[in-house]
């Protein structure tokens, strides 16, 4: 196997898979802003470069056949940057692509963040990469920290979203850059049901043993409540979008693609909430 370049790795799921990349002796360059942050690993090379750094990007990249592509945080210019890693990893020869992009995401998609997935997709598929784009929903991870003094508040209505915990991406990103007959596939992630944000603020209260109720919003109270963060209209947009989404059906199909990969049944709100 050859040289897998691997971003994010300091994070949840880059660094789950450069952690399962080592237990699998496999050659690995982690690709990191901070080196300081980057987990010592054997088998595996440290090269700093942010997205935005195309010549940083190239020679991190130099030599590797895979690429493990972590969509970048939201930010008003990540298209831009998502362009840079793209244009980097051909100018370095990478072969294949692992990218992490978003359930159904389209230029249409009503979550805002969505589109710049599917924008991001075309552009590896325009660079002919062998590609393996894993569509994750939100995560389960994240949902406890969406309550906010006892509530979940937003628009989202009666809506249900699928969300999928971290672990199991990162799972079937370590099988995806591993084996190269993911190349070509892509992966709809799903947690193993939709639920509705009452049924997720339901289960964290019970869970974990404190008062959590799901509030509706309005899409005009879900913009007031939020205004006094100071964030960017763009970046109000996305958060408000999150529920919208929700609301508009768009995020509540179920996949069983983390069990055809894995082999285990993807993780639920529970399992994620008790460690599980």
């Amino acid at each position: 196997m050859g040289l897998i370049a691997v971003t994010g790795a300091t994070g949840q799921i880059g660094g789950r898979v450069a952690r399962g990349l080592a237990a699998a002796g496999a050659q690995q360059r982690l690709v990191v802003r901070d080196p300081n942050r980057a987990p010592d690993l054997e088998g595996a090379d440290v090269r700093v470069a942010t997205y935005a750094d195309g010549e940083a990007l190239r020679h991190a990249f130099d030599g590797a056949d895979v690429l493990l592509f972590v969509s970048g945080a939201e930010d008003a210019d990540r298209m831009k940057q998502h362009r840079s890693v793209v244009e980097a990893a051909a100018a370095a020869g990478v072969q294949r692509v692992v990218y992490t992009s978003f359930l159904g995401a389209s230029p249409g998609s009503t979550f805002t963040f969505a589109r710049d997935h599917a924008a991001t997709e075309d552009l590896l598929s325009a660079a002919r990469f062998t590609t393996t784009f894993l569509r994750d929903n939100f995560y389960l991870d994240v949902m406890p920290e969406f309550v906010t003094d006892g509530a979940l508040r937003g628009p989202a209505g009666t809506g249900r979203v699928s969300a999928v915990a971290r672990a199991d991406v990162a799972e079937v990103a370590l099988a995806a850059v591993l084996d190269e007959a993911h190349g070509g596939r892509s992966y709809d992630l799903t947690g193993p049901q939709a639920l509705s944000f009452a049924e997720i603020a339901a289960t964290i209260a019970r869970v974990r043993g404190i008062p959590v109720d799901y509030v509706e919003e309005t899409v005009e109270e879900a913009y007031a409540s939020r205004a006094d963060s100071g964030a960017p209209r763009w970046m109000l947009d996305g958060w408000v979008s999150t529920y919208t989404a929700v609301a508009a059906g768009e995020l509540d199909a179920v996949s069983d693609a983390v069990r055809t990969v894995t082999g285990h049944e993807a993780r639920s709100l529970e399992d994620v909430l008790t460690g599980g």
